[in-house]
């Protein structure tokens, strides 16, 4: 049996909204999150594969080194909470090691996608009791109770280093909220590391265009969902390391003076103008500890890979 969802977000108007928000903006930019529609899924699983996609792999290497003594930190009975679960495939590394889980709590903003990876890890995983939570993770969701004291602690795991989709302010306040839900337990999280821009360039232009496809994605969901018009060719793909900021940006760029139709109303775009679609920070080991101790936490062990591409961070949530 399926895992049912313990909360179904339909987020096609908010889609709208913030779409039209975006396009009547200067500069235009619009949240990532939507780019993980089914299709979108799919697509940034594909990406994870990429020879030029360092941190998926890096970060599993991590995860299969360190699985063991994560589990200790975490304890026995533990109550696991996935922010941004996706396909679900590092948790596995982490529940083949903890003591008896009180149980998984995985968030996604893509329904189908996240319940099709439910079922899977349900199948392998009969006694786990799973509660897939479907709506966004960077707001305050309704979650089931924390675990009773003395049984164990509610610890979260945010993987992949989506924390870099956020701005620094973002990142603080998401950091913060996160802080109060896992109240006596503590986060595991995935921070993506500077280093050399043609490294980060080559992640984020794949040569086989996949992260193309995946950001140009979000054009065609609004064509499929919201009836949104424009040519076919008019957008392309465009990604760079912005070093003063220190953050990939990725953009949806106009190739030539163009009209986009969402619901009735014109949005003219001139050559060479974009659509902000994301951001991803890049951090050093003691800057994002400052952001994580700012929101509350305290620093606990950090893991990194000998090139020092990538880092896993333990912190610990204030108790009261």
């Amino acid at each position: 049996m399926s895992p049912a969802p313990l909360l179904q977000v339909v987020n096609k108007a908010g889609f709208a909204a913030d779409l039209h928000h975006a396009l009547a903006e200067r500069p235009r930019s619009i949240s990532p999150k939507y780019f993980y529609d089914e299709i979108g899924s799919a697509l940034f699983e594909q990406i994870c594969t990429l020879p030029e996609y360092y941190p998926t792999r890096t970060e599993l290497s991590l995860l299969r080194r360190h699985a063991a003594e994560l589990a200790d930190l975490f304890g026995p009975q533990a109550q696991l909470i996935e922010y941004g679960a996706g396909a679900l495939t590092k948790v596995r590394l982490l529940l083949a090691q903890m003591v008896r889980p009180l149980g998984f709590l995985p968030i996604d903003i893509s329904g189908p996608h996240l319940l099709q990876a439910c079922a899977a890890l349900q199948a392998e995983h009969p006694q786990l009791h799973i509660q897939p939570v479907v709506g966004d993770f960077t707001q305050a969701v309704a979650l089931p109770a924390a675990p009773v004291r003395g049984l164990g602690q509610r610890v979260g795991f945010f993987p992949g280093s989506s924390i870099g989709n956020f701005t620094p302010t973002q990142a603080l306040e998401f950091l913060a909220m996160t802080a109060e839900q896992l109240r006596g337990g503590g986060l595991l999280i995935g921070v993506d590391l500077i280093k050399d821009p043609d490294l980060l360039h080559a992640a984020y232009n794949d040569s086989q265009g996949v992260t193309a496809r995946f950001n140009l994605n979000l054009l065609e969901r609004a064509r499929r969902e919201l009836g949104c018009r424009f040519a076919a060719d008019g957008f392309r793909h465009s990604a760079f390391y912005n070093a003063p900021l220190q953050r990939i940006e990725m953009h949806l760029l106009s190739m030539r003076r163009q009209v986009l139709s969402l619901q009735g109303v014109d949005y003219s775009f001139e050559a060479g103008e974009t659509l902000h679609t994301e951001n991803s920070y890049k951090y050093s080991v003691n800057g994002f500890l400052a952001l994580a101790e700012q929101a509350g936490y305290k620093a606990g062990p950090v893991w990194t890979d000998e090139q020092a591409w990538f880092s896993l961070h333990w912190l610990q949530a204030p108790a009261c």
